[in-house]
């Protein structure tokens, strides 16, 4: 069951029903949820109905079509278009994804869309994010140096850059995080596996010089060890990165140093 962080004392009920498109043969339903802190209304489950013959492919062209001709207040971000930002995470069909590259027809029934479960929503449809990125920041994302800069730029063989493969190409959208039971018991102190990702992108990087402190700074009981290789954060990545496949490297990397 998908579960968020709802106002105190509130439930999620049925919300307002739009009506079916005139003329329309080849019509469809999106249940989408709803919230505004502004109106002091629980969240709800608004129901929209769209003429599937002049909608695009992808979640993303049913939510601006519904948003540029139905419903105006509804909110949700989005920027790229192409699952390269990460904006448009949510829960769609109870799956964590990219809206963008989330395709209509990979859908059976009604589409049912949700924000990413287990953090306080700001509005409708956008998660708050604001510990999460702090998350993020703690890891030291970027290249740490301590010899003189050279005069062009930091060499790395073609080998050590492929080692980079499958870390680098994260986009933040945290439907891994979000997705990971470990995560929705232990946030605030385990890192998760995003931001344990793009750790060891920076702790396998053989340009970086602080190593040793990157693997000090996570010998921590919470900020690695919660994880328990659920696999959640592999199943559901919308770009096929494995988060949990990163973390284990760490721990095995701890192991090293420790003997």
């Amino acid at each position: 069951m998908v579960q968020f962080n709802l106002p105190k004392n509130s439930k999620i009920v049925t919300g307002k029903t739009w009506p079916k498109p005139e003329g329309a043969t080849n019509v469809r339903k999106f249940q989408i949820y709803r919230w505004n802190p502004d109106d002091e209304k629980n969240p709800s489950v608004d129901t929209y109905f769209l003429d599937m013959d002049r909608c695009g492919p992808m979640v993303l062209d049913a939510l601006i079509k519904i948003k540029n001709e139905i419903d105006p207040t509804l909110t949700f971000r989005r920027s790229c278009r192409e699952g390269i930002c990460g904006s448009c995470a949510m829960n769609i069909d109870g799956i964590n994804t990219l809206a963008c590259i989330y395709g209509l027809d990979e859908i059976k029934g009604d589409v049912r869309i949700f924000p990413l479960p287990h953090m306080s929503v700001v509005k409708d449809l956008i998660p708050d994010l604001t510990h999460f990125y702090a998350q993020h920041a703690s890891i030291m994302p970027w290249l740490e140096t301590k010899t003189n800069r050279p005069a062009k730029e930091w060499r790395q063989s073609i080998e050590d850059r492929k080692k980079l493969d499958g870390l680098y190409e994260c986009v933040m959208c945290a439907s891994c995080s979000t997705s990971c039971p470990s995560y929705w018991w232990n946030g605030d102190k385990y890192l998760g596996p995003a931001a344990l990702l793009h750790a060891y992108r920076w702790i396998i990087d053989s340009r970086d010089e602080a190593t040793g402190e990157r693997l000090d700074e996570l010998e921590d009981p919470f900020k690695l060890y919660r994880c328990h290789t659920i696999m959640n954060c592999a199943k559901t990545c919308p770009k096929g990165l494995n988060p949990a496949k990163a973390i284990a490297h760490i721990k095995k990397l701890m192991l090293e140093r420790a003997h």
